[in-house]
């Protein structure tokens, strides 16, 4: 059978396209690529699946109007050229799709639009509103205004986490290389990876080694980490380059088809684990490790022995054993201050010592992962 019945089935699908993708040998955004990009996301739409397009290349999309000849090196720099080109690579999508009879909306997201309660659930509602209304939504980290800390880091596991968030059946991943090798594809005698359908389908690929080369080998970890956060919550992943998306998304036996390992678990709960950084750690006695690790209950502050970092309420920290080993992350409730007047004591004792507000959990079990 040549068709993947995967992709054929999928009826909400997730492209990710990365600058190198979209750009001239000068750095520049390529109108050709662009244009044949949105033909092939327009053909997926005729064939009646929902689209969402999550693409990188703002940065590079805002050199020439800075007179910039390759991309800064700067933070500041970078979000300057970001800030200039993300409307003109979004114009640029506009124009194309229009020629489709197709929409384009922009979404630019941070980290906190998706591990604050109130804000994911926004994001939530945002996506499916736009594909009700036959928009292709055009995804990008805001670069403009995130930080080196408040980042999602790679738009590989954007594109994962945006999968799950809009409960998509596919993730297509667009390369500069044609799917998964089982080393640098450039070295003689390497194979391309045509299935994987678990962890130890990789245990002998190489990827990302010293010394690996060949253009987009170094991004491929970050492809491969992306496709093990989708298949692991039930969405199938395709690996393959721009010039091959077409055939992809029709169901050819093209790239690297990562099947499916794990089922669906809560948005939220998933980019907690994979999109923060902990701004700093509790540490818990070996009962509220069993506690949170094995009956999945809150952290109560009985069970806190000590505090690491600079934190405020709402913000990931990692759950520390007394072996200082991290076993799990969560969104704390209160601030850092805070928490050595709370140490050991029962919910009681501080409710009536210091009020009702601190009768709740340090962490609640519906805003915590087990690592």
């Amino acid at each position: 059978m040549s068709e993947r019945a995967l992709v054929t089935a999928a009826r909400r699908i997730v492209v990710k396209v990365g600058s190198s993708s979209l750009t001239t040998a000068a750095g520049g955004i390529d109108p050709q690529r662009m244009r044949e990009l949105v033909d092939v996301l327009a053909a997926a739409r005729e064939r009646g699946a929902e689209v969402v397009l999550v693409s990188s290349g703002a940065i590079a999309a805002g050199l020439a109007p800075l007179g910039l000849t390759r991309r800064p090196r700067g933070l500041a720099a970078q979000q300057a050229a970001a800030s200039v080109g993300q409307g003109l690579l979004v114009h640029r999508y506009t124009e194309e799709l229009a020629r489709h009879g197709l929409i384009a909306g922009q979404v630019l997201l941070t980290l906190d639009d998706v591990t604050r309660r109130s804000h994911y659930r926004n994001a939530h509602q945002t996506f499916a509103q736009l594909l009700e209304l036959g928009v292709i939504p055009i995804v990008n980290e805001n670069d403009t205004v995130a930080t080196t800390e408040i980042r999602f880091g790679d738009n590989d596991r954007l594109a994962a986490l945006v999968a799950h968030l809009v409960h998509a059946d596919l993730l297509v991943l667009l390369s500069d290389v044609d799917g998964l090798y089982d080393g640098p594809p450039s070295r003689p005698g390497t194979r391309l990876i045509p299935d994987v359908r678990g962890a130890a389908d990789l245990d002998h690929v190489v990827v990302g080694s010293v010394g690996a080369a060949g253009v987009g080998t170094g991004g491929m970890v970050t492809k491969v980490d992306a496709a093990a956060i989708a298949t692991g919550s039930g969405i199938p992943v395709v690996l393959t380059s721009a010039e091959r998306a077409g055939d992809a998304l029709v169901g050819e036996p093209v790239g690297t088809l990562f099947h499916p390992t794990g089922k669906r678990r809560p948005t939220r709960l998933l980019w907690l684990r994979h999109a923060t950084e902990a701004k700093g750690s509790v540490v818990l006695d070996a009962g509220a490790v069993r506690a949170v690790v094995e009956r999945r209950a809150s952290l109560l502050a009985a069970g806190v022995t000590g505090v690491q970092g600079d934190f405020s309420a709402g913000d990931p920290v990692d759950l520390v054993g007394p072996d200082g080993a991290v076993v799990a992350r969560g969104l704390v409730n209160f601030d850092a201050s805070e928490v050595p007047s709370l140490l050991g004591r029962s919910s009681k004792e501080l409710k009536r010592e210091l009020g009702a507000a601190y009768e709740r959990e340090v962490i609640h079990r519906d805003d915590l992962v087990v690592l």
